[in-house]
C-alpha cells in the first residue's frame, strides 16, 4: 500500500490511494459518488445497453483515480447487477404493467369505470 503523509493542523494525516484498495471498497467509493452526481446519473440513464453503462462507469472511476477496470465492474456489485438489469423486464409485476409513477396519475388510468384490479389479475 502506498501511503502519503501530509500534516494538517499540526496531525499527521496518511493518504491511502484509492487504487491500492480491494476492488469491492473500490466500487463502494465509485457507488456513493455517484450519489447526488447529477450529469453522471442522468448519462447513465440515457444509455441504451451495459455496455454504454460501463463506459459512463469507467469515465466516472478514472475522474476519481479508482483504477477500475471494465471486468471488475462486471463482476463486483451493485454495479455487475445494475447493468444485468439495464435490458431485463421484472419477472413478476404488480398491479397494472405501468410504470409506478404513472399508476397513480389520474390521467394515465385506463380504469375509468372505478373498478379495480388486485395484482393485474382480478378485478373488483
Amino acid at each position: 500500500m502506498s501511503l502519503v503523509l501530509r500534516t494538517v493542523n499540526n496531525l499527521e494525516v496518511a493518504d491511502l490511494d484509492p487504487r491500492t484498495l480491494p476492488v469491492i471498497k473500490r466500487v463502494d467509493l465509485l457507488v456513493k459518488a455517484l450519489n447526488g452526481a447529477q450529469s453522471t446519473n442522468e448519462a447513465l440513464a440515457r444509455c441504451e445497453d451495459g455496455e454504454a453503462m460501463l463506459d459512463v462507469l469507467l469515465g466516472a472511476s478514472s475522474k476519481l483515480g479508482l483504477g477500475l477496470t471494465r471486468e471488475d465492474l462486471m463482476t463486483t456489485p451493485p454495479i455487475r447487477d445494475w447493468i444485468w438489469w439495464k435490458e431485463k423486464e421484472a419477472l413478476i409485476t404488480i398491479g397494472e404493467t405501468k410504470p409506478r409513477y404513472k399508476q397513480d396519475d389520474p390521467a394515465t388510468k385506463s380504469n375509468a369505470s372505478g373498478s379495480r384490479s388486485f395484482l393485474g389479475l382480478f378485478r373488483f
